[in-house]
């Protein structure tokens, strides 16, 4: 009698007992991360492995051509050339792939997953991944467009000596102040707005970017991914942490996952999202985990303010049980702008922005 009594509350606690399916992501330009999410979300609803879902998910900003942080379009390194960077971890099996300065191939995140799948290794860069991929039917292609183009050029006429000059432009002994009216004339052709994005770019610290996407189904199987077109205009075969599993992506199927995206060289300093879920590991809710892996950071700087105002660097955490949050090192309303955000897609299909934590505000 009790045994047959006990079975429906045993299936309805179990049922409540399980995660609801999530996906977060970095919320790139363009809605990038809301239809990485979205899409996500889409396969793993529809039954698919919480991989594939988090891959077809980054796909959607890898083959933008407007996303200058990751894939086609990516910002090129020194050279002009981009390089291409990615890894990806599955949690139901417990395996992980990776792979480095990968060029001519627009979603380096599926190539990570073929390492992990199809091969004995964890990772293969440069002209190895390259052949790799064309391997499995991958055709070599141009990944620059003329956007990423002129920034880089930009970049070239930018860069001067100690006495202001430069080989990129001519007659710059004395190099005027820049107008949009001269870089007409240097860019013909090119409309203002794109000319004064450019100039922007040339101007400030080189711009990096990335996505992280981080997805569990109801079942409780995780994945994870990352990828990237790395720094701009970084030496020739620089890697982040993006591709380094353990530094800007881990996951662990019993406890959760953890990614991040900004300055790649900071992150591995502190092993990041392995420290995350360690964190999580020892009891820390999301949140907390990202806020003490952000302390480390700032302790390496001696948690002099000064010095670490030109760190941008962002974290992401998801626990097994769907909990989540994103993080950010500093507040940026402070600066007058808004809030530093990540990307989520719940069960429902609702996919929206949230705003993030930070460890750090600006006087």
């Amino acid at each position: 009698m009790l045994g047959a009594t006990a079975l429906p509350m045993a299936q309805k606690l179990a049922a409540q007992s399980r995660p609801k399916s999530v996906v977060i992501s970095t919320a790139n330009a363009f809605n990038g991360g809301i239809n990485c999410c979205s899409k996500a979300m889409e396969v793993i609803k529809a039954g698919g492995d919480t991989l594939d879902a988090a891959i077809a998910g980054v796909n959607i900003p890898e083959l933008d051509p407007r996303e200058t942080s990751v894939g086609y379009g990516g910002f090129p390194n020194e050279d002009c050339v981009v390089e291409l960077d990615a890894s990806v971890i599955h949690g139901p099996s417990r395996r992980g792939g990776a792979v480095g300065a990968l060029r001519g191939i627009k979603t380096p995140s599926k190539i990570a997953q073929l390492v992990m799948s199809e091969t004995d290794h964890m990772m293969l860069v440069g002209e190895g991944a390259l052949r790799f991929a064309k391997a499995y039917g991958y055709q070599e292609e141009d990944l620059l467009t003329d956007r990423s183009r002129l920034a880089w050029r930009m970049w070239k006429r930018e860069l001067r000596d100690r006495d202001g000059h430069t080989n990129w432009e001519s007659g710059t002994d004395a190099p005027p102040k820049k107008k949009v009216a001269e870089l007409k004339q240097a860019f013909p052709g090119v409309d203002e707005k794109t000319l004064e994005w450019a100039y922007k770019v040339a101007m400030n610290p080189p711009p990096h970017g990335t996505i992280n996407c981080l997805a569990l189904n109801e079942k409780g199987e995780m994945s994870a991914v990352t990828t990237t077109s790395g720094a701009a205009f970084k030496i020739a075969g620089r890697l982040g942490d993006s591709p380094i599993i353990g530094g800007g992506m881990w996951l662990d199927q019993d406890i959760g996952a953890a990614g991040s995206t900004g300055r790649g060289e900071e992150n591995l300093r502190v092993c990041g999202a392995h420290t995350i879920v360690e964190n999580m590991r020892h009891g820390m809710r999301p949140k907390e985990a990202i806020l003490d892996a952000f302390k480390r950071v700032a302790r390496n700087f001696d948690n002099d303010a000064k010095r670490l105002a030109q760190i941008d660097l962002n974290f992401y955490a998801l626990h097994k049980d769907g909990e989540y949050a994103g993080g950010s090192l500093w507040d940026r309303r402070t600066k007058g702008g808004p809030p530093a955000q990540f990307a989520v897609c719940t069960a429902d299909g609702n996919s929206r922005h949230e705003n993030c934590v930070f460890l750090m505000q600006r006087t």
